[in-house]
């Protein structure tokens, strides 16, 4: 900018809405899929990183999940044991995490086991692709039903709301590899904790940790930067960051 003097100053830009550090984790077979082609097995992860999950939760004030992974499994989202909650509150945490379900068509399954665990709100994220009769009939299971955007989520404006309406600061993702694509290709993942598995599934059509749309061109990849590892037996532990 230019001031009535001829001389130049900075242009002052108001800094971007904060939004919460989301990191996701995730763990996968040697050959790359994070369950069967059937969805039999869901995890090829050891009870190492069942623990390695539940301290990651600990720190989590929100959980985050796809539609199909709610409803496949019999998940809680839930921060676990007596253990695990006293380690949240040693934190300065709520004793029990938010829970978000994302779901672009509405199609969650309104009888899935979480909705029988109200220790904590359930918040719904999805979009105009829903319709009203969905939407209805979400509202009667979740604390509340957010729409946002027209055919796709628009992850940071919700992720902005989550920061701004409900306190929000860390949001473990959970997966499947669809949800996980949405957030890579729109830039809002901060960390990816990726546990490394000794067996191989195979399958052409079995998930990966991150499936759906992806990128065209290695230009559009989601590069990323190895943080830190470690071996706990035959099973490797990575850190991820974006590389900038």
């Amino acid at each position: 900018m230019t001031r009535k003097d001829g001389r130049t100053s900075k242009v002052r830009r108001k800094p971007p809405r904060a939004r919460p550090f989301l990191y996701v984790n995730m763990a996968m077979t040697a050959d790359g899929k994070i369950a069967t082609a059937n969805r039999a097995v869901t995890t090829p992860g050891s009870k190492a990183d069942q623990r390695n999950m539940m301290k990651l939760r600990v720190m989590a004030d929100a959980i985050l999940a796809g539609a199909r992974t709610v409803d496949i499994k019999p998940v809680t989202m839930g921060p676990g044991s007596a253990r695990w909650r006293k380690q949240r509150l040693a934190q300065g945490r709520a004793e029990y995490n938010l829970r978000v379900i994302v779901s672009r068509a509405g199609s969650v399954d309104p009888t899935a086991e979480i909705f029988k665990h109200r220790f904590s709100p359930i918040i719904i994220w999805t979009t105009k692709r829903a319709g009203e009769r969905r939407l209805s009939r979400l509202r009667k299971v979740a604390d509340a039903v957010e729409v946002w955007g027209k055919s796709e989520v628009n992850f940071r404006r919700a992720l902005r709301h989550l920061h701004d309406h409900w306190g929000v600061k860390r949001v473990l993702c959970e997966g499947g590899g669809e949800l996980n694509d949405a957030l890579f290709r729109a830039g809002v993942v901060d960390e990816l904790h990726l546990t490394i598995c000794p067996s191989i599934f195979g399958g052409r059509d079995a998930p990966t940790i991150s499936d759906a749309v992806g990128v065209d061109r290695l230009a559009d990849a989601a590069l990323m930067r190895l943080k830190s590892w470690k071996r706990l037996g035959d099973e490797l532990f990575l850190v991820f960051q974006p590389a900038k």
